[in-house]
C-alpha cells in the first residue's frame, strides 16, 4: 500500500492560507478520484478541496478553524502500489528551519487578541506577515520597531521576526544597527503614530449582543488596514448619461432576445473605465516599499452586495479586451455566482482597480476605502432626473438630463490630485460622449 499526502493547493497569485471550514470524509472512509475531502474558506471565498487519487483516508492533520498554510500536507490517503519515494529535502537544517516556520505559521488560530496593531510609519514599513506574526506572538510595536531588518532598505523580513521570536527569553535582541543602513533604520518610538483604542464598550441589559461573522471580521480587518496604509483622497465630478439611459431602454430587449442575457448599466460603466485606464495607466499601479508596481493587464475588480450584508470583489480579468457583449456576460456570471456562493479563489484575485456601486443603495456619492494593493476605487452614484442647463446653437435652455455623480477615491502617495482628478475626468468624457446610434 501507498501512502498519498493531500497538501493544500494554490489558490490564487496572493492567496498564501486558507481556514479549515469543515471535513467532509472521516478517517477510515473510502475516498474517490476529484471527491471532495474538506471545504476551506480564503479571505472572502469558500471552495472544496478535491481528492488527487483513489483510496482510504488515514489520518487529518488539522481540525475546523486550523489556518493551513498552501503547500501544507492537510491529510493522508493510501492508495494501492508501492511507496512512493521520499521527496522531502535531505537537507537536516533546511528542514528544522521549515518546522520551525511552520510552528509560527500554524499559531494563526489561537492569535493574541489583546495585542495593538502594529502600524508601519516614517521609514519603517512592515508586511501583513510580518504584522500578523508579530500579533501572534505578542510582539508589541515597541519590540518590532526595535527589530534590526535584512530586507531591502532595512524592512523586517519574515526571517527577521522569526529569528527574534526563536531567541525571545533566552537572550536580548540586539539593538544595533549596521551604519550603512543607520538612515533608513533608525527610528525613534516617539515618532510612531499613537494607536487610539476605541474606549469599552458596556451593553444594557436590553442591548443585543451580535458576533461578528467570520466574513464580517476579516472585512473590518482589510479596511482598517487599507485606512492605515494608504493616505485616502477623493475627486468628484458629475457625469450627464442621458445618452447612455436613453440607448441602453432602446436595445436593452433586443439584447435579451438574441443573447439571454441582461443589458444592466454596469458592463457599460466597466467598459469606460477600462478605457480611462488605458489612457492613464498610472492608475492601475500597487505600491511596494519605494517601488512602484506598473501592471501590465488591465483587471477590473466588481463591489458586489451578498444577501447577508457583506460585500465581495470578483474580478473582470483583461477588461480592457472585451467588447460589451463579452462584458455583459463577464458581469452577470460573476454576480451571479457571488450571490450563490459558488465563487471560486481565482474569481477575486488579481485585480488591479476596483469599481463599486453605491447607487444601487440609493447613494448619491460615496467615499469608498481603497482596495488594497490597488491605489484607486470608484464609487458610482444613483442615476437621478434632474433640471439642468442644455447649451444648444441657439442658446441655453433648462430641459431634464439622466447624472449621476461619480466618487473616485486614489492613494495621494503615489496619485497626486491631477492624476486622479483628470482620471475620473476622463470616465466622464467617455460616459457623455455615448453613440446613440451604436449597435451591439
Amino acid at each position: 500500500m501507498a501512502k498519498f499526502e493531500l497538501k493544500l493547493p494554490k489558490m490564487g497569485e496572493s492567496v498564501a492560507e486558507a481556514t479549515i471550514t469543515s471535513w467532509l470524509k472521516e478517517v477510515g472512509e473510502t475516498i474517490e478520484l476529484d471527491e471532495p475531502i474538506v471545504e476551506i474558506a480564503t479571505d472572502k471565498v469558500d471552495s472544496e478541496v478535491p481528492s488527487e487519487v483513489d483510496g482510504v483516508l488515514v489520518e487529518r492533520f488539522f481540525n475546523v478553524d486550523d489556518v493551513v498554510q498552501v503547500g501544507q500536507v492537510i491529510a493522508v490517503i493510501e492508495t494501492e502500489g508501492d511507496d512512493e519515494p521520499n521527496t522531502e529535502p535531505e537537507n537536516n537544517q533546511v528542514e528544522v528551519e521549515e518546522k520551525v516556520i511552520e510552528q509560527v505559521e500554524e499559531t494563526v488560530a489561537v492569535a493574541k487578541e489583546t495585542v495593538a496593531p502594529i502600524i508601519s510609519g516614517g521609514n519603517r514599513f512592515y508586511s501583513p506577515l510580518v504584522k500578523n506574526i508579530a500579533k501572534q506572538e505578542g510582539i508589541s510595536q515597541q519590540e518590532l520597531d526595535a527589530i534590526s531588518g535584512t530586507g531591502k532598505d532595512g524592512r523586517v523580513t519574515k526571517n527577521d521576526i522569526l529569528n527574534y521570536v526563536e531567541n525571545r527569553g533566552s537572550k536580548p535582541q540586539p539593538q544595533e544597527v549596521k551604519e550603512e543602513t543607520a538612515p533608513v533604520v533608525q527610528h525613534k518610538v516617539e515618532d510612531t503614530p499613537k494607536v487610539v483604542t476605541a474606549p469599552p464598550v458596556i451593553p444594557s441589559g436590553e442591548d443585543e449582543i451580535i458576533e461578528m461573522t467570520r466574513m464580517g471580521k476579516l472585512i473590518a480587518h482589510h479596511m482598517t488596514e487599507s485606512i492605515q496604509t494608504s493616505a485616502h483622497v477623493q475627486s468628484f465630478i458629475e457625469a450627464d448619461v442621458t445618452k447612455i439611459w436613453n440607448w441602453r431602454n432602446k436595445v436593452k430587449n433586443d439584447f435579451q432576445k438574441r443573447e439571454g442575457e441582461k443589458l444592466t448599466f454596469t458592463p457599460i460603466f466597466m467598459e469606460v473605465v477600462a478605457k480611462a485606464i488605458r489612457d492613464f495607466p498610472m492608475i492601475n499601479i500597487s505600491v511596494q516599499g519605494d517601488s512602484i508596481i506598473k501592471k501590465k493587464n488591465i483587471n477590473l475588480g466588481m463591489a458586489t452586495a451578498l444577501a447577508d450584508g457583506n460585500l465581495i470583489v470578483p474580478v473582470i480579468k483583461n477588461a480592457d479586451q472585451l467588447n460589451l457583449v463579452g462584458m455583459a456576460k463577464q458581469v452577470n456570471d460573476l454576480a451571479a455566482r457571488a450571490r450563490n456562493n459558488q465563487l471560486k479563489p481565482d474569481d477575486i484575485q488579481d485585480g488591479t482597480y476596483t469599481v463599486t456601486n453605491v447607487g444601487s443603495f440609493g447613494s448619491i456619492m460615496g467615499t469608498p476605502i481603497i482596495n488594497q494593493p490597488q491605489v484607486g476605487i470608484l464609487a458610482l452614484g444613483a442615476i437621478r432626473k434632474v433640471p439642468a442647463v442644455i447649451e444648444t446653437d441657439e442658446g441655453d435652455f433648462i430641459g431634464i438630463r439622466y447624472k449621476m455623480f461619480l466618487s473616485h477615491s486614489y492613494d495621494h502617495r503615489v496619485v497626486n490630485g491631477a492624476l486622479g482628478g483628470m482620471f475620473v475626468k476622463a470616465v466622464k468624457d467617455y460616459l457623455e460622449a455615448w453613440d446613440v446610434n451604436r449597435e451591439i
